[in-house]
């Protein structure tokens, strides 16, 4: 093979590319190459915790997108914060371990017709790389928790650390008793199935630092194998498809943009785009597979007209309330004065706890907006602090934040290439609260805050209700409201669903089939969270990871054998053999 004619290409060294990559480069007879935009993550600030304040609105780790004004959001644009480094969003996200519900995923079998999907199916790839804390524990064999027990009977754990939070808050605590006040169950596991309860939230990290993707999956397992090759600063402009004898289409390769101008690489096997749910539709669309008028008015030569390609954008919209508090430590005060950021400097440096190696939510709840609800359909992030926009600075007076959102959105958005320049963003519409649905959800979780707040748990406190305000109070003035306060929790999904693809119960807007397969055209697979067809009623930076866990095996199995000493004969790579150097946290 030449040095750029791979068994696999993946594009995107993120969340699902990098497992990928651990699983594909593990057969040795395999060549793979893993081109990812951003660089490495060698930045300081990606490793500590706290350190998403720096990471996001950074053009270092950011590939800061912007919404369109949004009608449902009174106007408004939000920053829409992507990961651009090793890791992707794993290297900038809130590091919380979320599976989501059992109903997410038997709900993904029924619209793909796939079997796979189901929630007792997909629970042994969670559990494949999965490294949990409560394993170390020798209260570890509690049946309680089997569903984290899969590592353990082999002896052996996964690459994903998952940890508990390392502080707690007397203010958080006081919510969590207040929210079983109003008849929220304590719980101390999300990640059973039914997330229902309320408790602090677990948190991929590994003795107080961040615990990304490239630390997991790709150093040192990856950088250590003669058959691996990585570029970095390196964007994917363009698929290759070519047409085939037998009438067919196949990817065959990938057109990269690199310091040293545009290169091509070609894969014999397939090519696996982790771009994300907004720059792998971007890419296809660039690439010609897309929806047809949507390529020819950018003058785009139409190779496979997907016109769900884009479609079906769904995100996480958290209102955030804030509320005033006495008596009691917020991080706003902690942090006010010269001695106080000293302290926790000082916590974090001897102790790796504190402020410093916080998540940007520390306690959670799932709960219903209404009781008649089989399923909670609600999600707080709840956090001992306030400001008046993300990157803005903390309030001068005590506060907490509690944030809520609509687990199951049904409005639904898009992801739109502007021109056929790679380097012009794409148009990216959420189409925030635009269902009757999604403003009553938002008025109804709005009043289930309030009522929270008002329990006897947090009376000492004595909260004021700073963000909306005590003065709206309709349906039509709490949505109206929730337009203006509302951002995203950075899960955008859904823009290149899989789904039934053949037979009369076909989806015309499916991108892609229930092995993540692009309809009409061979060796090329979409691996991200652009990939489900609804989003799960959780944080989605794991489902994503047990989505490509599923793709790595099904790679492998229809892919034969190899002799244990059949090995390409290409030496490795400059890129292969490149030193790394050791990172904090690493």
């Amino acid at each position: 093979m030449s040095d750029t004619t791979f068994d696999y290409i993946i594009i995107g060294g993120g969340t699902a590319g990098a497992l990928l990559c651990n699983r594909l480069s593990a057969d040795r007879s395999k060549r793979v190459l893993l081109i990812e935009a951003g660089r490495k993550d060698d930045y300081h600030w990606i490793h500590i915790p706290v350190g998403y304040l720096y990471c996001i609105g950074n053009p270092r780790t950011d590939w800061l997108y912007q919404t369109e004004a949004e009608a449902g959001l009174n106007g408004r644009r939000l920053r829409y914060p992507r990961g651009k480094t090793l890791g992707g969003c794993s290297s900038i996200n809130g590091m919380i371990y979320m599976r989501g519900q059992a109903r997410d995923y038997d709900q993904w079998a029924q619209l793909t017709g796939d079997d796979a999907w189901r929630w007792d199916n997909s629970l042994p790839h969670f559990m494949r790389h999965e490294d949990h804390w409560r394993l170390d524990q020798p209260a570890g064999a509690d049946p309680r928790f089997k569903h984290l027990h899969g590592n353990k009977a082999t002896g052996s754990t996964g690459e994903w650390r998952v940890e508990k939070q390392r502080l707690r808050w007397d203010i958080l605590d006081a919510f969590s008793q207040a929210a079983q006040q109003t008849g929220i169950p304590a719980t101390d596991d999300f990640n059973g199935g039914n997330n229902e309860g309320v408790g602090y939230f677990e948190v991929n990290q590994k003795a107080g630092w961040r615990w990304n993707t490239a630390k997991a999956f790709l150093r040192p397992t990856c950088y250590g194998r003669a058959n691996f090759e990585m570029w970095t600063m390196a964007q994917a402009t363009r698929l290759i498809v070519e047409p085939q004898a037998d009438g067919s289409q196949r990817c065959t390769g990938v057109e990269v943009a690199t310091s040293d101008g545009l290169d091509i690489v070609h894969a014999t096997g397939e090519v696996l785009v982790c771009a994300g749910a907004i720059n792998s539709p971007q890419l296809l669309q660039l690439s010609g597979i897309g929806p047809a008028a949507l390529l020819q008015r950018h003058g785009i030569p139409v190779i496979q007209d997907l016109p769900g390609v884009g479609a079906n954008l769904q995100d996480h919209l958290q209102i955030r309330t804030v509320f005033k508090v006495q008596d009691t430590p917020t991080l706003n005060t902690l942090s006010a004065s010269f001695l106080g950021k000293a302290r926790i400097g000082l916590e974090y440096a001897f102790k790796r706890s504190g402020p410093m190696s916080m998540a940007p939510s520390q306690l959670g709840a799932f709960t219903r907006s209404r009781p008649d609800l089989v399923h909670p359909n609600l999600e707080y992030h709840v956090q001992p602090l306030s400001l008046d926009a993300f990157g803005e600075p903390l309030h001068s007076f005590p506060a907490f934040t509690a944030s809520v959102c609509n687990l199951n959105p049904t409005s639904r958005g898009t992801v739109q290439i502007q021109s056929p320049d790679y380097r012009v963003a794409p148009a990216i519409a959420p189409n925030y609260l635009s269902t009757a649905e999604d403003r009553q959800v938002a008025a109804d979780s709005l009043r289930l805050t309030r009522r929270i707040v008002a329990q006897p748990a947090l009376a000492r406190f004595m909260p004021e209700e700073f963000k909306p305000g005590v003065q709206f109070q309709s349906d039509e003035e709490l949505a109206r409201l929730a337009g203006d306060i509302a951002t995203t929790i950075f899960h955008p999904v859904g823009t290149t669903k899989m789904g039934r693809v053949d037979g009369p119960d076909a989806d015309p807007m499916a991108v892609l089939d229930s092995q993540l397969r692009v309809r009409g055209i061979a060796g090329l697979r979409v691996v991200d969270a652009g990939a489900m067809p609804t989003i799960t009623s959780g944080n989605t930076n794991s489902p994503t990871l047990m989505m490509a866990e599923k793709v790595a095996e099904w790679i492998r199995k229809a892919q034969p054998r190899p002799a244990a000493t059949e090995m390409h004969a290409t030496a490795p790579t400059a890129a292969a053999r490149e030193p790394v150097a050791p990172l904090v946290g690493a």
